[in-house]
């Protein structure tokens, strides 16, 4: 458990800024190489992971919601290996392609736990920073 909860509405907060940041880089020419487009958007998804699940449970520990986020990513990219037709017609979609994405990768769990530590670490520099660590007086 943390010290102290987090904000709720500060990481839904940022959960809604890492999508549209998210949509930008992969919808709009950013004139960026294949690789950075690719990997950099998985990155920023799972990130987002991490902060919805820091907003879903504001009082788990970094290294809790960092696990639980790297499951659900995990357990994303394994569905892509599951075909069905409705799955499949659903991945065609922009928002299946968002969410779901279409094509099993694992270079993507690289990607994953790249964005899963970067959003871990973020959080954990701003708590420290915050909440500096106090020795006991005596």
């Amino acid at each position: 458990m943390q010290s102290r909860p987090r904000s709720r509405p500060a990481w839904l907060a940022i959960s809604i800024a890492l999508i549209g940041i998210g949509l930008v880089w992969r919808l709009v020419s950013l004139g960026l190489p294949r690789f950075a487009l690719k990997y950099g958007g998985s990155l920023l998804w799972a990130s987002m992971v991490y902060s919805l699940c820091a907003a879903l449970r504001p009082r788990w520990s970094i290294a809790a919601t960092a696990t639980v986020a790297g499951l659900v990513a995990l357990s994303i990219e394994l569905l892509r290996l599951y075909h069905q037709p409705w799955l499949d017609a659903f991945r065609l979609t922009l928002p299946g392609a968002l969410l779901l994405g279409r094509i099993f990768s694992p270079w993507n769990f690289v990607a994953y736990a790249a964005g899963i530590s970067a959003a871990a670490l973020c959080e954990w520099l701003i708590a420290r920073r915050v909440m500096p660590y106090r020795q006991p007086s005596g």
